[in-house]
């Protein structure tokens, strides 16, 4: 056993752990571990192809799926959200553009503010979570939030800005958002086990999210049955380094468009971080980063190019990544 399994072993140990972690460096995985189980009911373990829910981290795949539509002359960085969104969402501005919303920097009210403080096991959607299904149907939550400030002043993290892209996108393009991010993310990334799979009927290799460490209750009411532009795919530790190579190789977008999503955008002092168009960055060396956190997930992968490395911590508990992947980061950063 590597000192690094057995570092990682040690505090998978300490916190009950579930979920699968990955490193890699240069051309091979030195670790691809998976830990505790997908589904507490069946006794069904974690293996390292479990497909987990990873929330916010799908906010990359939303922002790679917009930018690819620009460079194919579909949306621009300039485009509104009015142009698109017709009478709907009157409270968002006329000047909100596609850069901005990519950036959080928009300034349009949230109907998952984050920097309200709530706990992330709060029930805070206003409609039945099974009838969020698509992304047209997410206009019912999106709806009656005042902007909170004018568009491009700050910084701050926004769902619904998210979701307004994907609904952009569709309009756009004229084909549902999540066939979108199939075509235009996973199949040029290899990512063959990424998908928006419904809460309600999930596969067998599918991870169910639960609220604690122990105990059989799942975060099934607390979602979307079906996540969209800001959140809610599930994926594997392989296909999340499967997507850091093909991003940065140019093979999802072009490679001037990948400098331009990694380029900061916002320094963001309370995160320690900076942001650019749908990925966090270090705030101080090259790390590329997307983070995940919800009732029953958490979720973090970072990949430094420059460093040669990337680490990946998925689990199906609201804190359960957050120590392995701290772990990482001290025992990785040069």
């Amino acid at each position: 056993m590597s000192d690094l399994e057995e570092s990682v072993d040690r505090v998978a140990a300490e916190t009950g752990f579930s979920g699968v972690v990955r490193v890699d460096r240069g051309d091979g995985a030195d670790l691809a571990k998976a830990y505790g189980l997908a589904h507490r009911g069946h006794q069904i373990a974690a293996t390292v192809d479990t497909q987990f829910a990873i929330a916010s981290g799908g906010k990359g795949l939303t922002a790679l799926t917009v930018v690819s539509l620009i460079e194919a002359g579909m949306l621009d960085a300039a485009t509104t959200a009015r142009s698109l969104l017709g009478n709907d969402l009157p409270l968002i501005g006329e000047e909100v553009t596609v850069e901005q919303l990519l950036a959080h920097r928009s300034g349009i009210g949230d109907y998952v503010d984050e920097e309200a403080g709530n706990e992330v096991t709060d029930y805070v959607l206003p409609v039945p979570v099974h009838e969020l299904a698509t992304t047209e149907q997410f206009l019912r939550v999106l709806d009656g939030y005042p902007a909170k400030f004018t568009p491009g002043e700050r910084f701050s993290y926004c769902n619904s800005g998210y979701v307004v892209l994907a609904l952009m996108a569709e309009r756009a393009s004229g084909i549902p958002f999540h066939d979108l991010v199939q075509q235009r993310v996973c199949e040029p990334a290899g990512m063959r086990d990424t998908q928006f799979l419904r809460s309600d009927e999930l596969p067998g290799r599918a991870a169910l999210g639960y609220l604690a460490t122990d105990g059989l209750r799942t975060s099934l009411l607390h979602l979307p049955v079906r996540g969209s532009g800001d959140g809610g795919v599930y994926s594997t530790a392989a296909d999340i380094h499967a997507m850091w190579a093909a991003f940065f190789a140019g093979r999802i977008v072009s490679t001037d468009w990948v400098a331009e999503m990694v380029r900061p955008r916002s320094d963001v002092p309370a995160a320690s971080m900076r942001y650019g168009l749908g990925f966090w960055l270090h705030e101080s060396r090259e790390a590329v980063m997307l983070e995940g956190y919800d009732a029953g997930v958490s979720f973090r992968t970072v990949h430094d190019p420059k460093q040669g490395y990337s680490h990946t911590v998925l689990s199906n508990t609201s804190d359960g990544a957050w120590p392995i992947t701290r772990h990482l980061d001290k025992l990785l950063t040069p």
